[in-house]
């Protein structure tokens, strides 16, 4: 078992996974854990806290050797032995740059804790997540606390499946993305599939060589954004795509909401093209589908609201219009 572990932080996630390798491996098989973490204070903090489970030892055994190698620690405090079936491996430099050294299709699972998208975009911009679809194997998952727009829009661009993940804490899941749609179970809310296709907050972040600054990235995505905005996406004001093929009773709003569309070619919330372009979302379902998923609508939807902008022939009576 492989798992690459992004932001590693205080190693409470490797120490999470090590802990359950422990219970339930079978003794014939072996862990690898390849640690990213780009802040030595960080890993020297986790040297200092308590540690939550016992597998945390051994995490902290690993970290400490580390932080000796490079002459950042000096005293070896920790006693805990690591396992002769479990290999720590600690890379203490920007995770953009490890991860283009690391070998094709070699991880079962990715674990991605940055903090947050507007702090970190680096961390979660396309081509970043490209690099992902090239180290993990067919059958990974890759496991995120995020709900962000432009973060799941960057998964499926990436080649990625996405689906709902667990809720720790928060008011809604995180996200699990895994080039093997039978590795997932739930689709992300309707409205959410809708937004991240069809309007500007989907525009994933991009950092095309691996080395722009945070704020370079978050500069070139908001003028994006800009020039997306009527011309290739749907405004992302007041949430006008979900309201495709919906009744309005709110007079001003659906003004706006509108004048929006009209923008885009779409007359109206009813109109033919509305609900041309959402038509797939008729068929949603909150199981997930090797044909018909949270990538497969969103891709269609996609390929939809550019056929209405650029003025291709529909023949919505052929959609079922």
């Amino acid at each position: 078992i492989a798992i690459l572990d992004i932001c590693a932080g205080l190693g409470y996630n490797s120490s999470a996974a090590i802990d359950d390798f422990l219970k339930n491996s079978d003794g014939n098989t072996n862990l690898h854990i390849d640690m990213l973490e780009i802040s030595k204070p960080t890993l020297a903090a986790g040297l200092m806290v308590p540690s939550p489970i016992e597998a945390h030892d051994i995490t902290k055994k690993a970290i400490e050797q580390s932080l000796i190698e490079c002459d950042y620690a000096t005293l070896q405090l920790e006693q805990t032995e690591i396992p002769s079936n479990i290999d720590l491996k600690i890379h203490i430099d920007d995770a953009r740059q490890v991860i283009q050294k690391l070998p094709d299709k070699s991880y079962d699972a990715i674990f991605l804790d940055p903090f947050s998208q507007n702090m970190s975009p680096e961390l979660v911009s396309l081509e970043f997540f490209k690099e992902f679809r090239r180290v993990i194997k067919d059958n990974g998952i890759v496991c995120t606390y995020t709900s962000s727009a432009p973060v799941r829009m960057a998964f499926i661009e990436a080649d990625f499946y996405v689906s709902l993940g667990p809720i720790f804490g928060r008011f809604q899941g995180g996200t699990l993305a895994s080039p093997n749609p039978k590795n997932l179970t739930k689709s992300l809310p309707k409205n959410d599939e809708i937004k991240m296709a069809l309007s500007d907050v989907g525009i994933p972040f991009r950092d095309p060589n691996l080395d722009l600054s945070s704020k370079e990235i978050l500069d070139n995505r908001t003028e994006e954004r800009h020039i997306a905005r009527h011309n290739t996406k749907i405004s992302s004001a007041v949430k006008t795509p979900i309201f495709l093929g919906q009744e309005m009773d709110d007079e001003p709003l659906k003004r706006r909401v509108e004048r929006n569309l009209a923008k885009m070619n779409i007359p109206g919330v009813l109109s033919d093209e509305a609900l041309y372009i959402v038509e797939v979302e008729n068929d949603y379902d909150e199981e997930y589908f090797e044909d018909n998923n949270t990538r497969t609508r969103v891709l269609e939807m996609m390929k939809r609201l550019d056929e209405i902008k650029n003025k291709r022939k529909i023949s919505f009576e052929e959609n079922g219009e």
